[in-house]
């Protein structure tokens, strides 16, 4: 079995995710979709 590598995000990206939900209406399942991130990490952000 391969070992998942973690993915790093920079704050300019995680800050336009945050925007997606905030300013823009989505909801954090379709923003998180949308972005190929899981729903519990928008949600840290």
């Amino acid at each position: 079995m391969r070992k998942r590598k973690n993915r790093t995000y920079t704050g300019e990206f995680k800050q336009e995710a945050v925007a997606l939900v905030t300013e823009q209406g989505y909801t954090v399942s379709k923003a998180a979709a949308s972005l190929g991130v899981k729903d519990q990490l928008l949600h840290s952000w």
